[in-house]
């Protein structure tokens, strides 16, 4: 069970539900659950010092293909969950996000800015063919302007059958079953699962796809505001050009058009997904 104490993070609600983490410099250097670039544009994903993922890429230009191999043993940043946690429902972002916080757990977060939120909802594919179900070995194609933008289990999802899951489903006709925990990877344009393989094969055995807490690196505070400064510069000199025009019937309007979408965008920047980071050559 993971426990106290937890490593020191700013929490900072969203409005719309969730949470950013805020991890300082040198609070834990090197995070147990890690992507390290390896020789012939290839990369690592270790837990520890233990591989969980090798893959190598194939391929120049907009289309190259992923050939990946997963390895046993990887360990799930969350506690196991108990059937009164499930039933009693909780703030899952928020407790996510103690539990991954914790010193002994093997998770993903180290320096920067980490946004957890609940999803429930993925474009077609995502939880159907594009779920990677092969074993150990599987390769991905991924696309210049699209990726690839699907789930990858990092050990081997049960059957449906399998006893656990049996028992899960019953939580998925209840709508009490906990979310799957899944990490966004920049470079792959798609998921890791971390926590959750049986609760995803149960909810997938019931029709429906799974409910999910997303892990994702937000920029930190000096990168999104040097973007938001661009973003205003532009901003300013439209709005420049559209005053030194003759004003007509639908100045007022397109006026209002830019200052809306202005705001909009400045409202996004510190929580959109950025790059996940990779350790050693760069290769990715």
């Amino acid at each position: 069970m993971i426990s106290d104490p937890m490593i020191s993070a700013t929490r900072e609600p969203l409005p719309g539900g969730g949470l950013v983490l805020a991890v300082p410099d040198g609070d834990r250097g090197l995070p147990p659950l890690r992507f390290e670039g390896a020789a012939d544009r290839g990369w690592n994903l270790l837990q520890g010092e233990q591989p969980l993922i090798q893959a190598r890429s194939e391929g120049d230009g907009c289309c190259r293909d992923l050939h990946l191999r997963r390895l046993p043993g990887h360990r799930s940043p969350l506690p196991p969950l108990t059937a009164a946690a499930m039933r009693a429902g909780t703030d899952w972002p928020h407790r996510y996000a103690r539990w991954l916080l914790a010193e002994e757990s093997p998770s993903p977060l180290h320096h920067g800015r980490w946004r957890l939120t609940t999803r429930t909802a993925f474009a077609p594919g995502i939880w159907s063919c594009d779920l990677v179900r092969d074993w150990p070995d599987a390769t991905l194609e991924l696309l210049c302007g699209g990726g690839w933008h699907g789930v990858l289990p990092l050990r081997p999802l049960p059957a449906p059958d399998a006893p656990r899951v049996k028992a899960y489903r019953k939580y998925v006709r209840e709508k009490t079953l906990a979310p799957v925990l899944l990490w966004w990877v920049s470079f792959l344009d798609g998921w890791l699962l971390l926590d959750g393989h049986d609760r995803a094969a149960a909810a997938l055995a019931e029709g429906v796809q799974p409910d999910c807490v997303e892990l994702a690196r937000v920029p930190d505070d000096a990168d999104w505001r040097r973007t938001a400064d661009q973003i205003t510069e532009a901003h300013e000199e439209r709005m420049a050009r559209l005053a030194a025009r003759p004003a007509g019937p639908h100045t007022a309007r397109q006026r209002q058009a830019l200052e809306r979408g202005y705001a909009d965008v400045l409202s996004t920047l510190p929580y959109d997904a950025g790059a996940t980071p990779v350790t050693g050559p760069e290769t990715v």
